[in-house]
């Protein structure tokens, strides 16, 4: 028996330090690029190191763990924890299929061949495509419905960088076939429909990026298509992207508009865009201190869950649904942004961490794992745990600089805000903390190098 580690450092074929040393030092340069932080670029671990490493017979340091973390793509504890000879562990990744060797043909890397499959269909589609290019026909309507599902599944499990390209390109092709004029009625209603959501995403992607001026733009433009379609709930839907991104930006009085506006829209709606909006309200305003304002719209939250049939919205999933478990994790943030952290308080964070910790939900978000990570710290902050608090937001501060988006990134600067508040601000244990949170901001969030 033996540790994850090893495990995976033999299946590379990285178990020799020759090997193994200049796939570390390219994952430290990697990562002092996106950090900007210089001093990752001469971390080389020594030969007895690396073998204590290989043998689990020590752990690395803080350093040393974000790089091996960055280039293998699990968690320190993944990495550290046992598995038995002659098995195979199911153990997942950060984000993204299992990086363990395959079952593939020898000589064959599974990966390349998921690429080469990925890109055939591209191409397959690109023909449709542009074979009805003088004409809207169905199977242009079907190739392009079933990409706008597809990149709306998958947008809050990947990094950006694996959906970006094909988010652009659908946009781009749904804009020029509503420009075509050739669409019928019906098919232009439908074209509004995925404009709408392609434009979503983008926003969301923008804003993922922390530009929030190419996000309100792209929001604006999903607007407009939106209320083409006569959608209410995409209307509705829209508004309370504007409200998400205000609320990051710092805007919450605008925050609270959105939402607010929203809502009004979405009045007699059965679908949980309805009450997305009340987890909105409820986070603006309990960033601007009105607990009455925030608590009511978290028990309206509740009200409108018992009423809620899913819709053609829900059916989309990722960012277009608002599970339950999303429910209880803005629940959870509303009272930290309020201040409060009791023990009630703690057991629902700890719950909403919990609950997006299993990958095989539906519901998993890795943006959402994390914020329900650092609400977590900052509830075992407010008690006086630094530990607990350090435990936490551990998981986050491992994510690669691909997976650090702007939501993501701000959740842990709250975190490092209340530490510099804090009793225990002087402990070495806090400023180090501090330190390794205010190194967490890449050079461009959301994005690889």
């Amino acid at each position: 028996m033996g540790t994850f580690l090893r495990r995976l450092l033999d299946d590379r074929q990285l178990q020799d330090y020759e090997a193994f040393l200049p796939q570390f030092k390219r994952a430290a340069a990697e990562l002092a690029e996106a950090e900007d932080n210089g001093s990752l670029q001469s971390l080389v671990p020594a030969y007895k190191t690396f073998q204590a490493w290989y043998l689990g017979t020590r752990q690395p340091q803080r350093d040393a763990r974000r790089v091996l973390v960055h280039m293998l793509g699990y968690t320190i504890e993944q990495l550290w924890s046992t598995v038995p000879d002659n098995s195979t562990p199911n153990i997942k990744p950060l984000v993204g299929d299992d990086r363990i060797t395959s079952h593939a043909v020898p000589g064959v890397d599974l990966n390349q061949m998921r690429r080469t499959g990925a890109m055939a269909a591209r191409r397959a589609m690109d023909f449709a495509l542009g074979a009805e290019r003088n004409l809207v026909g169905e199977e242009t309507l079907g190739f392009l419905g079933d990409e706008v599902k597809r990149i709306a599944e998958i947008y809050p499990r990947v990094p950006l960088s694996e959906v970006w390209e094909d988010l652009a390109q659908a946009q781009d092709e749904a804009f020029r076939l509503m420009e075509s004029g050739r669409a019928r009625p019906s098919q232009s209603r439908d074209l509004h429909f995925m404009a709408t959501v392609l434009s979503f995403l983008m926003a969301k992607g923008s804003h993922d990026m922390g530009d929030s001026r190419t996000a309100m733009m792209q929001a604006r433009t999903a607007g407009f298509c939106a209320r083409q379609a006569e959608h209410p709930g995409l209307i509705a839907l829209v508004d309370g992207l504007q409200s998400l991104i205000s609320y990051w930006a710092d805007r919450p009085e605008d925050a609270l508009h959105y939402a607010r506006k929203g809502a009004e829209t979405a009045t007699g709606l059965r679908g949980t865009v309805a009450i997305w909006l009340t987890g909105l309200e409820a986070r603006a305003a309990a960033l601007l201190g009105d607990a009455e304002t925030a608590r009511a719209a978290v028990h309206r939250s509740d009200a409108l869950r018992d009423r809620a049939v899913a819709d053609d919205l829900d059916s989309l999933g990722g960012l277009f649904t608002y599970p339950v478990i999303k429910q209880n994790y803005y629940a959870v943030e509303t009272e930290v942004l309020l201040g409060h952290g009791d023990a009630r308080i703690a057991a629902q964070a700890e719950q909403a961490v919990r609950d997006f910790s299993d990958r095989e939900n539906p519901a998993w978000a890795f943006g959402d794992q994390a914020g329900s990570q650092c609400n977590l710290a900052l509830v075992r902050l407010h008690a006086g745990d630094l530990d607990g608090t350090t435990d936490a937001i551990r998981p986050v501060l491992e994510l690669t600089p691909s997976h650090r988006n702007n939501g993501i990134v701000l959740s842990a600067e709250r975190v490092r805000a209340a530490l510099a508040r804090s009793d225990a601000r002087d402990a070495v244990a806090a400023r180090d903390l501090s330190t390794e949170i205010a190194l967490f901001r890449p050079s461009r969030p959301a994005l690889p190098r």
